[in-house]
């Protein structure tokens, strides 16, 4: 279980260790000019839509060929990748060179999570007994947490313990290996795990994944993107975006922020299992719907109560956004997972969730900014995830079967 779901660690300790630390590595690597820190941004954009191609070409390796060897290979990426950003000359070294291999290092990484959680979501599916699939699934999600909170911990640890000077002459290299020695750990660890008992190789004249997937199981393609939609929006906006949503409209200082950030990691850590286990009683549509009314519902509100300006309300608001969250997350993992046969799951994965993550997560903090900025309604975030909330709960009502479990 370490060895496949520890992966979800590393990919949101790179994550929101490359969120925090972004002034820093704009300097660092591309100057102190004006542009330094949109370049910096953009170059981090660019790596995170490699997500969906990374997925669908390791997807099809691990339909092809099994998902123990994509696995393998997507950690020793992942390794290869942070380690090659600790060790990257600066810009005050080599110039503009600089700016641009940090952006091929962030590529790599990009692509190589974009394989890495679809194969880890299989595997810990098709290894799972019947009856606790949404509650062993769900700790893939869970995981994910820890890296944040890992990533947020050294980030303040650094910065509260080295000036700016050490902090960019060599202190940034540090969180990366850490990051690379993780990896590298887990990369070890997976030497160890057999591959799972659903997985047949595909006989040589067998359609390929791909193909099978178009052609037969374009329901499931539907569903798995309606569900990553929402997953994706109410985390990416309910619980990555709220930092900047509370400088925008409280002017709340960042060491507040901070605080609220890991309050969220923590209700998202402690709530998926519980949901992914209340999926595996009470069957994935039930709860995926209540979820839907849930985030079409209660953001709006939510969102006034933190820019309210009150603690107390703001905390109780930031947590159950959060759990909002935690608990799409949970539930949708194992729900998209099981919308496809075992000879296409990873390739089905690829199309329907892993391109909803790309249009509804990395992207939408920045629209929520730039939409918040031009109307001035503090409602907007809260909007957003009503939106798609509404639209994906239409959607799994006529594409989701009724059962429990898939049969």
């Amino acid at each position: 279980m370490l060895a496949v779901g520890g992966a979800t660690v590393v990919e949101w300790y790179d994550f929101t260790l490359c969120l925090y630390f972004a002034p820093t590595l704009s300097r660092v690597f591309f100057g102190t000019g004006k542009d330094a820190l949109g370049d910096t941004l953009a170059g981090f954009a660019i790596a995170y839509l490699m997500r969906p191609l990374g997925a669908l070409l390791l997807g099809l390796l691990g339909d092809r060929r099994g998902r123990r060897p994509t696995l393998l290979l997507t950690m020793a990426a992942m390794t290869m990748a942070m380690l090659g950003i600790a060790l990257l000359p600066t810009h005050q070294m080599v110039g503009l060179w600089a700016g641009w291999a940090l952006v091929l290092m962030r590529c790599l990484m990009g692509f190589s999570v974009g394989g890495e959680y679809t194969a880890v979501v299989t595997y810990l599916y098709e290894s799972a007994p019947a009856h606790r699939r949404g509650l062993i699934t769900s700790l893939a999600a869970a995981a994910s947490e820890i890296g944040g909170l890992l990533a947020v911990g050294l980030c303040a640890l650094l910065t509260g313990s080295l000036d700016a000077a050490s902090l960019e002459g060599w202190g940034w290299r540090v969180p990366f290996l850490f990051g690379a020695a993780l990896a590298g750990t887990i990369w070890v660890l997976r030497g160890t795990i057999s591959e799972t008992p659903e997985f047949h190789q595909p006989a040589a004249d067998q359609p390929s994944p791909l193909a099978h997937v178009l052609r037969h199981e374009r329901k499931g393609i539907a569903a798995g993107f309606a569900i990553s939609a929402l997953g994706s929006i109410s985390y990416y906006v309910g619980i990555t975006y709220v930092p900047t949503y509370l400088a925008l409209v409280g002017g709340t200082d960042q060491g507040l922020a901070l605080e609220f950030s890991t309050l969220a990691a923590l209700v998202v850590i402690a709530v998926t299992p519980v949901v992914g286990w209340l999926s595996d009683i009470a069957g994935r549509k039930a709860v995926l719907l209540t979820l839907c009314a849930a985030c079409a519902l209660l953001p709006m509100a939510l969102f006034k109560l933190i820019a309210g300006g009150s603690t107390g309300p703001a905390l109780g608001a930031i947590a159950l956004l959060a759990a909002l969250a935690g608990g799409v997350s949970a539930v949708g993992t194992v729900a998209t997972v099981e919308q496809f046969s075992a000879l296409s799951r990873l390739s089905g994965l690829a199309l329907g969730a892993t391109s909803a993550t790309a249009l509804f997560g990395g992207l939408t903090p920045f629209l929520a900014h730039r939409l918040q900025q031009a109307t001035g309604l503090i409602e907007v975030p809260g909007i957003m995830i009503a939106l798609v909330a509404l639209g994906s709960g239409l959607a799994l009502m006529r594409l989701l079967p009724g059962g429990k479990l898939r049969g």
